[in-house]
């Protein structure tokens, strides 16, 4: 039976006129609760997932760096020297690569040499699970076994954090590229992202298992309003200054915002701050549910999550809206809640395993009466985080 790694060494030998010598695998990611909290200094909740990004590699003697993805044939083969820090034109996905490779090199490592890559993913394009993120932690194991690179994983992973940051221009915080670092099958991490200090929580989800809900409506992240949310909640920071000593929304509880929201003059900051503050303690709240086996309440924390993202926050629309609110309706659905950054993209719900037919049947209807087209549904299996997977 042809694999994905067979597929990908055709094309490199037909591309490249050249064998690989490595193959890779760098997952996508869910989070099972905690959103827009990571810059926020907050926790969050995130997993691996079993859809991902396939590639096969090899080195060159030159300084020249070749790229081809069977996703984006239209691109051709994309070909940069490896030290050179231009940007490439059009939103290229090269760049994803060069930023990666500089962030490296910000680290003092150092390339004497090129390499080739083919890639092929199976992360619908747009759709919230971290595709770029995916991207650059192959980027980063690829470097590392070609290189032999005495790096730590966290230093891949700030890499990629530093290329969709400084090279691509997206200001996300650090929960993507974590979770696809450090993804364990059956586990979700519990990430503190004010410290980084994490704990890796069992999944031990019964007969139930987590749906992943795609809206089909694709998600640009650079050209959304996410930037816009991360000043929101940076000048909400500003304003509790005055009477409070800290630099994140995540150091705060409950009851200490409450007591000094009105420090906050703009309403809409302020319901943006306290999406920031609910969701964090939330979360933690969440962790203690799946830990004592209380699904129940889990569920529970996910269906006010996604309120919180629609009305404080302000980032659904009525594609996630449909998908979580439908399946929150559905008997055997524990919750449902938009996951990512929002603005299109995923939704996903903690269902019974025989009632996901009708899960996807009725919300499928429901869907497609209000928004005129399909959604997608996947179930997610939580896999390993990026890694090499052998030689080819």
């Amino acid at each position: 039976m042809t694999t994905i790694y067979d597929e990908l060494a055709t094309e490199y030998e037909t591309q490249f006129q050249s064998q690989p010598t490595d193959q890779f695998f760098s997952p996508g990611r869910i989070n099972l609760i905690g959103e827009h909290t990571d810059y926020n200094g907050g926790h969050v909740f995130p997993a691996a997932i079993t859809l991902g990004t396939y590639g096969v590699a090899g080195k060159r003697s030159d300084k020249l760096v070749r790229l081809y993805s069977l996703n984006m044939p239209e691109a051709g083969i994309i070909t940069f020297d490896i030290n050179d820090e231009a940007k490439l034109p059009h939103g290229s996905w090269g760049n994803f690569v060069k930023g990666v490779l500089q962030a490296l090199r910000g680290y003092g490592n150092r390339f004497e040499t090129g390499f080739e890559l083919v890639i092929s993913g199976n992360i619908p394009n747009g759709s919230g699970l971290s595709s770029s993120s995916s991207l650059e932690l192959l980027i980063g194991v690829v470097a590392k076994k070609l290189y032999d690179l005495k790096v730590p994983r966290l230093q891949l992973v700030a890499s990629g954090q530093r290329a969709e940051n400084d090279f691509v221009g997206v200001n996300t915080g650090i929960m993507d590229q974590f979770a696809i670092g450090f993804g364990e099958a059956d586990h979700a991490i519990y990430l503190d992202t004010n410290t980084m200090m994490y704990e890796m929580i069992p999944t031990h989800l019964g007969d139930h298992v987590i749906v992943i809900m795609n809206t089909n409506k694709r998600r640009e992240l650079a050209d959304s309003k996410y930037n816009e949310r991360v000043r929101e909640t940076q000048a909400a920071v500003v304003d509790l200054q005055q009477q409070l000593n800290i630099q994140f929304l995540g150091q705060l509880d409950r009851k200490t915002f409450d007591q000094h929201a009105a420090l906050i003059t703009d309403e809409t900051v302020r319901r943006r701050a306290r999406h920031a503050v609910y969701e964090n303690e939330r979360t933690q709240e969440a962790v203690k549910a799946l830990q004592a086996n209380d699904l129940v309440g889990f569920g529970q924390l996910m269906n006010a999550s996604h309120q919180s993202l629609k009305d404080d926050y302000e980032v659904t629309g009525i594609e996630l809206d449909t998908l979580a609110e439908t399946a929150q309706q559905v008997p055997g659905v524990l919750g449902a809640r938009m996951t990512g950054a929002g603005f299109g993209g995923c939704a996903i719900a903690l269902v019974q395993r025989d009632a996901v037919a009708t899960l996807e049947q009725t919300v499928g209807a429901r869907y497609e009466a209000v928004v005129g087209y399909a959604p997608a549904f996947y179930t997610a299996n939580i896999g390993n985080g990026a890694h090499w997977v052998g030689e080819v």
